[in-house]
């Protein structure tokens, strides 16, 4: 079934221009960004999720309603749909996960390219149907990579071939956390490419939704996902 909201991303790109990079967050406040969060009506900022410190958009439990995490996984979108674009953003990890949060979720986050608009997810839905850009950081084990993509409601073709598998593993080594990590995420013409450090670890071709309607674009989101984690110098340039 084509997702409902199809209709609104054709009629948002009537607005969208093109050229040069373009700062999306001003540093100072949340203006020309929504919050959506699991189990929250869409523009709420329970605990103040999504906040503004030393001019850096952070994510943070510190002050959230619940004693422990219980699945409040949490979105902030740019207010605005793309179509062809070069996202890029800066990420670094600090701090504990809050308590409760699941395992696989230590030091992991992303940005989820060409999604739904924050307004048609549902209450409890957790993830927008999306591309997501996965940020881990490094373990123990010093196996953990980053850049991967992951496919809520989506699938990919790599190397010609359909996978539709949930996580599609990059090339690109994580990071300690606490490091600095340059991500650009460049899609164009139904190609994406995922960049770490200037590095390109992941291309991929012709995304669908689920139900094999082409994703063409959408909305692009960082996310909250029970651990914290600090951006900065986040832009776009509209390729088209």
């Amino acid at each position: 079934m084509v997702k409902q909201w199809w209709a609104a991303l054709i009629a948002a790109s009537s607005v969208l221009a093109g050229g040069e990079w373009q700062n999306c967050f001003n540093g100072k406040n949340l203006n020309g960004w929504t919050v959506k969060v699991t189990g929250f009506e869409t523009g709420q900022n329970p605990g103040n999720l999504f906040r503004v410190e030393n001019g850096l958009l952070t994510v943070s439990y510190s002050d959230f309603p619940n004693n422990s995490f219980k699945d409040e996984f949490g979105h902030i979108f740019i207010n605005r749909p793309f179509t062809n674009y070069h996202f890029k953003c800066e990420y670094r990890f600090l701090g504990d996960q809050f308590p409760g949060g699941p395992k696989w979720a230590h030091t992991n986050s992303g940005v989820m390219l060409s999604g739904q608009a924050p307004e048609t997810m549902e209450k409890e839905q957790k993830f927008p149907t999306s591309l997501e850009f996965q940020f881990l950081a490094q373990n123990e084990s010093g196996t953990r990579t980053t850049g991967s993509i992951c496919t809520p409601g989506t699938y990919v073709d790599v190397n010609g071939k359909t996978i539709k598998q949930h996580v599609i593993k990059s090339r690109g080594t994580a990071l300690p956390a606490g490091e600095w990590v340059q991500a650009e995420a460049i899609f164009k013409n139904g190609k994406v490419s995922h960049i770490i450090n200037g590095k390109t670890v992941i291309e991929y071709s012709n995304p669908k939704f689920d139900d094999g309607t082409p994703l063409t674009y959408g909305w692009i989101s960082l996310q909250a996902e029970s651990h914290p984690i600090q951006f900065r110098n986040i832009q776009i340039k509209e390729l088209d």
